[in-house]
């Protein structure tokens, strides 16, 4: 029999719990795949005492993680305890300096040291692999690394964080506004303790670097990415979207350019029609274009125990099979410098307003984005107070920086009665 596969398992939250259960669950089927066994030898955790709902009995303990990662019956370092410092970074790069493969679902520690980290394994002939940093259940990296090796991919974008979908879906379904959903959703467990990570938009922009570096041969730029969270949709932005046939979602969109690579993560309106669009609850979406496979749209649960162990099983089983390869499909010398570039790319752009109820209120406002080179493709008016009059205006193809002009323009027009809103409108 092939000598076993053993793992050093640290952090034994939701996700380490459900990696020991389909080790345990599945382990002939594992080996049966693989052509070894795959077993845990030791773990680490916050506490020893807390009841997980599995019996660890049978491995042996550490309590500082580095000590595990040195082990010498550890084969494989899983890395599941979160964080881009402390215990997660520097049991890794302890593991990598002890000739271990690495396996992790840490999407920071990779969106803020993946270069770093990528040098140090491949120049010591490991592997990092991180399937479950990504969506979930998803196999984007896999899809990427591997599958789509031979296209030049032109762009990737997606839904990749399932907390904010769920809000911006329950906004519609509910009526509610962003701050009750928010509490729903706190109330569910579904929030990051730092809640700023998920709605502030942080988390997905982690992921969406990652797949930013392997679709297009670039070092890791996290700093480079646009990022704007949800706090600021209203449920007024959600029924107007809705009402001319579009949702609202935190989008994730990198495509590199002559300008460089632009990186963005924001809300963006998404026809109801398109895949994207129908995307409920806390469903993640990744849809990626390459010049010879066209469009492929990948679908499912983003998080959770099962989908997220479900991905980081299938590197461990990987490493066992003993297929090897660049951490970002490409060796990490390799990976070219990014020009971080802001998009360029005309786009349509919604947008509202409310305007001071007076006479030629509106017609400032047309002449504004007239003279930017805006042009109005749709505007419709809504039921006014004695005060202000509520004005939505979907535009014509323009770009950022004309638009940008225009709302500057109309900060003079003293006819606003508030600071608009400007959603892109992202071609899907």
């Amino acid at each position: 029999m092939s000598q076993p596969l053993r793992l050093g398992i640290a952090g034994l939250g939701t996700v380490g719990v459900g990696v020991v259960r389909i080790i345990r669950k599945q382990a002939a089927l594992i080996e049966a795949r693989t052509g070894r066994p795959v077993t845990i030898t030791a773990v680490s955790a916050r506490s020893r005492d807390k009841d997980r709902g599995v019996t660890l009995s049978g491995y042996a303990w550490e309590d500082d993680p580095v000590a595990l990662a040195k082990r010498d019956d550890v084969d494989v370092f899983v890395e599941l305890m979160g964080g881009d410092e402390g215990p997660a970074k520097d049991a890794t790069e302890a593991a990598l300096a002890s000739g271990k493969d690495v396996v992790t679902a840490n999407k920071a520690l990779l969106a803020i040291h993946g270069q770093a980290l990528a040098e140090q394994a491949e120049a010591a002939g490991c592997l990092i692999r991180y399937e479950a940093a990504v969506a979930g259940g998803i196999p984007v990296i896999k899809a990427l690394t591997e599958s789509l090796a031979g296209n030049e991919i032109t762009r990737v974008m997606g839904v990749m964080n399932g907390t904010c979908n769920y809000i911006l879906t329950r906004m519609e379904e509910t009526g509610n506004g962003y701050n009750s959903l928010f509490e729903e959703a706190e109330a569910l467990g579904y929030l990051e303790a730092d809640p700023n990570l998920d709605v502030g938009g942080i988390d997905a922009a982690h992921k969406l670097a990652i797949l930013s570096s392997i679709a297009f041969g670039t070092k890791i730029d996290f700093d480079g990415i646009q990022l704007e969270g949800i706090e600021r949709v209203a449920i007024e932005d959600i029924r107007a979207a809705a009402d001319m046939g579009y949702k609202i979602k935190l989008l994730g969109v990198t495509q590199k350019t002559g300008r460089g690579l632009e990186q963005r993560m924001m809300p963006c309106l998404v026809p109801q029609t398109s895949p994207l669009g129908q995307l409920d609850g806390g469903t993640n979406m990744v849809v990626i274009e390459g010049d010879a496979v066209g469009q492929i749209v990948l679908r499912g649960a983003g998080a959770g125990e099962g989908p997220t162990a479900s991905a980081v099983m299938a590197d461990v089983c990987d490493i066992a099979r003993g297929l090897r390869g660049p951490v970002f499909g490409q060796p990490a010398e390799t990976l070219e410098q990014t020009t971080p570039a802001s998009s360029q790319r005309p786009a349509p752009y919604y947008l509202r307003m409310a305007l001071v109820d007076k006479p030629g209120a509106l017609a400032k406002i047309a002449t504004v984005l007239g003279e930017a080179g805006v042009s109005i493709y749709r505007m419709r008016q809504y039921e006014h107070s004695d005060t202000s009059a509520p004005v939505l205006i979907v535009t014509h193809k323009t770009s950022r920086n004309a638009l940008v002009e225009a709302l500057a323009n109309m900060d003079k027009t003293g006819v606003l009665a508030g600071e608009p809103v400007a959603l892109r409108i992202e071609e899907v």
